[in-house]
């Protein structure tokens, strides 16, 4: 089977309803830092804002897709993964989690879940899949992780294990002990030999908290900076794989282009046992 997608109607102008162009958007933003073209004027302005304050995060935006693509190939190779969850997919852009696990495996099924309008249509039309696996679009929310387990079990077999991908989006929950409690949901629903790969970004920088505080007064949905303490206990009671809970630059690094000490973000990937 090749790709199923789940998700809200597009309008005759091509895109859902509920997209608003006037406020600046995370996902969008995001894509113009990568280079992407799926952004509109106020998301470039807010993001060329953003980098006035903190120059490094366009380097840090492509250092977190860069892990996405070392960790998801790592999962469906060494780890031997076939299923993944990824929750919060984003707008998509180059190696999406899709592409990286079906070319190492290609009966991978991989299961995308977000409830941005602009993020669906763009994921019914740009994402694909092989013939031997699977690529599915759900629209369920974060902050409900019994439903995202629901209809996630609709098209994987939980009896097997699952990749549960949380990327830059635990930040989105404001309240902190909320965002752990639902990581841990989720997890808990795993079953033995899954793996939860999550990364975000900290609050160790003057800079960067300036410039995220700027953004989040522009109306955006604002997005929480946490101390990489806090972020290592979203792995508590899993074993991470080597080399441990560390910044995107220093996870199983393939090359050497940007400087470390610019790198304020925590990551891991971690076995349910």
């Amino acid at each position: 089977m090749s790709t199923v997608q789940d998700g809200p109607p597009e309008t005759t102008e091509g895109l859902p309803p509920k997209i608003k162009t006037d406020v600046p958007h995370s996902a969008r933003i995001w894509n113009y830092w990568l280079g992407g073209t799926d952004n509109y004027e106020v998301d470039r302005i807010a993001g060329d804002e953003y980098v006035k304050v903190f120059p490094q995060i366009q380097e840090m935006a492509r250092t977190c897709r860069y892990f996405l693509a070392r960790a998801v190939r790592y999962l469906a190779g060494e780890a031997g993964i076939r299923q993944f969850l990824d929750v919060g997919t984003g707008l998509p852009t180059v190696d999406n989690t899709h592409e990286v696990a079906q070319r190492v495996a290609p009966d991978s099924r991989i299961v995308y879940v977000d409830n941005d309008p602009l993020v669906l249509a763009h994921a019914r039309a740009l994402l694909t899949s092989t013939p031997e696996g699977e690529t599915t679009y759900i629209d369920a929310d974060l902050h409900d992780p019994d439903k995202i387990i629901e209809l996630a079990k609709e098209r994987l077999d939980f009896t097997q294990p699952v990749a549960l991908m949380l990327m830059g989006i635990t930040g989105h929950m404001q309240d902190a002990e909320e965002a752990r409690t639902i990581v841990r949901r989720l997890v808990a629903q795993l079953p033995p030999g899954s793996y939860l790969t999550l990364y975000d970004c900290t609050d160790e920088d003057v800079s960067f908290n300036e410039a995220q505080d700027g953004y989040d007064d522009t109306g955006a949905v604002p997005y929480v900076l946490r101390s990489p303490e806090f972020i290592k206990s979203y792995f508590d009671g899993l074993e991470p794989v080597e080399p441990g809970l560390v910044s995107v630059m220093r996870w199983r690094p393939e090359i050497d282009v940007f400087d470390p000490s610019k790198d304020f973000t925590m990551c891991g990937v971690a076995l349910k046992r």
